[in-house]
């Protein structure tokens, strides 16, 4: 081997190798939010599940269970003391979600809808269908069977506003109780819940998406656990020593990395796919998220550097932030414009594959 070709694959090994530490050393300050959301398969069925609250039905035998909740920070919190699980499938007209939530003390107290559920133990779904972290769908119960329903057409941390007025059309929904509800002199087993979910009703405009083989979307489920004690006959809040009630448990399928579900970025990826359970296909993060986790770092670390600084950085360097990054093996460009209020990042590839991110969180292609 020629001294100069010796020397040119030092040197791009070199590069090599210093774009992965860098990028590993720079994630790792925020390793809370850049690990791996979990990922589900959903099979596809050509016998729908009856919206009877029954997910113990032949049906539902084809959906693989998700892994047990966790809590919404992730790893460094206490595991969830109750079992929460879920399960989906989908064919042409719905989105088919399962939920079974173990639960020895079954409560509820709001009959309507609209009302904010999570003020009760709740489930939650929250799905992102464009994977663009904006125009969203949230969708709660409880154990009453009382539905509070939204759509965001941004996050709440980008001043979005949540039309509560949605009231996700052609939904179905029940709910099964396995004890006895708002009664504290027995234990109870669980709670379940299912919903039919139209395509139809998580479309934006005129044409319905109808997700295709192979097709992506960002979801994620939350339990809202509050802590109780019986008095009078009564299920009560728990309260602090100074009167006021303790703070809700958060349970969520793939943690966020801080108290917010409104990071659709941080939800769970829900992979469609034309076959059944046993003959579905495994899951690969794909390359353009990889990119996106670059246009993520410059967010977060914008809104912190604008939270200390008042206004956003004008360059990368101010943010400590590689203008280069190797993705499997491919180089990409880094790159941002921005003013005291404004900011657009973008990353790139040698195939101008191109994603851009802007200070309100808003991914495009």
């Amino acid at each position: 081997m020629c001294k100069t070709l010796f020397k040119t694959i030092i040197t791009i090994a070199s590069l090599f190798l210093s774009s992965i530490l860098v990028a590993q050393s720079t994630f790792d300050e925020l390793d809370n939010l850049f690990d791996t959301p979990l990922s589900y398969v959903i099979g596809y069925t050509e016998h729908p599940p009856s919206i009877d609250g029954n997910i113990d039905a032949q049906e539902w035998q084809k959906a693989e269970w998700t892994s047990a909740f966790v809590d919404i920070e992730g790893k460094s919190k206490p595991k969830p003391y109750y079992d929460t699980r879920a399960k989906m499938l989908w064919d042409k007209t719905y989105l088919y979600i399962a939920a079974e939530l173990q639960e020895p003390h079954i409560w509820a107290t709001l009959t309507k809808r609209d009302d904010i559920i999570f003020h009760d133990n709740d489930f939650e779904i929250f799905i992102d269908p464009n994977n663009t972290a904006h125009q969203y769908f949230e969708i709660e119960i409880n154990a009453m069977n009382t539905i509070f329903d939204l759509f965001l057409p941004k996050p709440y941390r980008n001043k979005g506003a949540a039309l509560f007025s949605w009231n996700t059309p052609g939904m179905k929904h029940a709910v099964k109780i396995n004890g006895t509800l708002n009664d504290p002199k027995d234990t109870d087993t669980s709670w379940s819940v299912e919903f039919a979910i139209p395509f139809s009703a998580l479309s934006i405009g005129n044409k319905i998406h109808r997700p295709k083989n192979g097709e992506i979307w960002r979801i994620n489920f939350s339990r809202v656990q509050w802590d109780t004690e019986i008095k009078d006959g009564k299920y009560i809040k728990k309260k602090d020593i100074n009167g006021k009630v303790m703070p809700e448990n958060n349970w969520v399928w793939s943690s966020q990395g801080e108290i917010n579900m409104h990071m659709p970025e941080r939800w769970g990826y829900l992979m469609f796919s034309d076959k059944e359970t046993g003959k579905l296909p495994s899951f690969t993060l794909p390359y353009e998220e990889k990119q996106r986790q670059y246009l993520w770092l410059v967010y977060y670390k914008q809104n912190r550097y604008k939270a200390t600084h008042k206004h956003y950085a004008s360059t990368l360097k101010e943010l400590e932030i590689e203008n280069a990054a190797i993705i499997d093996n491919k180089r990409n460009k880094l790159s941002m414009q921005a003013t005291p209020q404004q900011f657009t990042a973008t990353i790139e590839d040698a195939h101008n594959l191109r994603i851009e991110i802007n200070e309100e969180g808003l991914i495009l292609k």
